[in-house]
C-alpha cells in the first residue's frame, strides 16, 4: 500500500554497498569485503510514510545515507523526482531532501534561529528577511519560538532545521536513539504531526509503536536485503518472514 501510485517520488534498483576490499599500502592483502546492501529495488511514493526496522547492523542507515550520497553506492541506481542522484546533481537533490540525524548536527555556536536560516541564505534560496520569517514560521509549528536565540541542544531544532528548505522528503536515521527518555515522547509526536501535513518521510527507527501508528508502509531490512514491505497492520499481525518473527518477538 501506498499514498498515491500516481506520483513516483523516489526510485531505487540495485543498490549495494560493499565496504572494504581496498589493497592499503604495505599490506600483502586487500582489506575484507562487508556486503551491506545487496541489491535494494524499492519506489517511494509521495506522501508515504515509511518506517525503516530490522537489528542492528542490517543496512538500515546505509540505505537511507545513499539516498542523498553521504554514503556513496558501489552499484545501483537512485532517482529522485526522476533525476539521477548521482555527483551531478546532487546539490539540487539535497535542496528538496532533508535529513535529520541522531545527534542533529546542528552548529553549536549558532543559535536555533540561526542554523534554521543558513541553509536557505546561502544557497541564495531566500532573502535574510524571507528566511527569518520562514524560521519564525517552522520555530513556532515545533513549539520552539521561545527559543530562537538560544544555542541548540534539542531534536526539535533539528527537524526545524530540515523544514527550512522547504523539502518534498525528509530522511530521519534513527531519531529517538541518542535521547533522554523524557523527550522521545514529545519527539514522536512532533514526527506525528509532520506525517499528518503529507510530507513524504523515511524513518529508521526502534520505535515500533510508532511504526504501527504513523506509518503506511513498514519495511524490515535484514542481511542487506528488504523482507518484507508491508502496511503496518499486516507486517505486525501477520509476519511471513522467519527473521522478521524473530525480531519482533524480541521488540515487542
Amino acid at each position: 500500500m501506498t499514498a498515491n501510485h500516481a506520483e513516483k517520488i523516489l526510485e531505487v534498483r540495485g543498490l549495494t554497498k560493499t565496504y572494504g576490499g581496498e589493497a592499503k599500502k604495505g599490506a600483502k592483502q586487500p582489506t575484507p569485503t562487508l556486503d551491506v546492501l545487496k541489491g535494494i529495488d524499492i519506489d517511494i511514493y509521495r506522501g508515504d510514510v515509511v518506517c525503516l526496522i530490522g537489528p542492528s547492523g542490517c543496512g538500515k542507515s546505509t540505505f537511507l545515507r545513499c539516498l542523498n550520497r553521504l554514503e556513496i553506492p558501489t552499484g545501483g541506481s537512485i532517482k529522485f523526482e526522476g533525476i539521477e542522484v548521482d555527483d551531478a546533481h546532487i546539490d539540487a537533490v539535497r535542496q528538496k531532501m532533508g535529513m535529520v540525524f541522531q545527534h542533529f548536527n546542528l552548529f553549536p555556536h549558532l543559535t536555533v534561529k540561526q542554523n534554521l536560516c543558513l541553509a536557505p541564505e546561502l544557497l541564495k534560496l531566500k532573502s535574510k528577511e524571507e528566511a527569518s520569517k520562514r524560521a519564525e514560521e517552522l520555530l513556532a509549528r515545533v513549539g520552539l519560538s521561545d527559543k530562537a536565540n538560544v544555542f541548540p541542544k534539542s531534536l526539535s531544532g533539528g527537524i526545524a532545521r530540515a523544514l527550512a528548505m522547504d523539502p518534498d522528503v525528509i530522511l530521519f536515521d534513527e531519531p529517538t536513539s541518542a535521547l533522554d527518555p523524557e523527550m522521545v515522547g514529545e519527539v514522536l509526536e512532533l514526527m506525528k504531526e509532520l506525517a499528518h501535513t503529507g510530507i513524504t518521510m523515511l524513518v529508521v527507527t526502534h520505535e515500533m509503536g510508532f511504526a504501527r501508528e504513523v506509518s503506511n508502509r513498514v519495511i524490515f531490512i535484514d542481511e542487506g536485503r528488504i523482507q518484507e514491505d508491508e502496511p503496518p497492520q499486516e507486517l505486525f499481525s501477520n509476519p511471513k518472514h522467519p527473521r522478521l518473527k524473530a525480531f519482533l518477538s524480541r521488540m515487542l
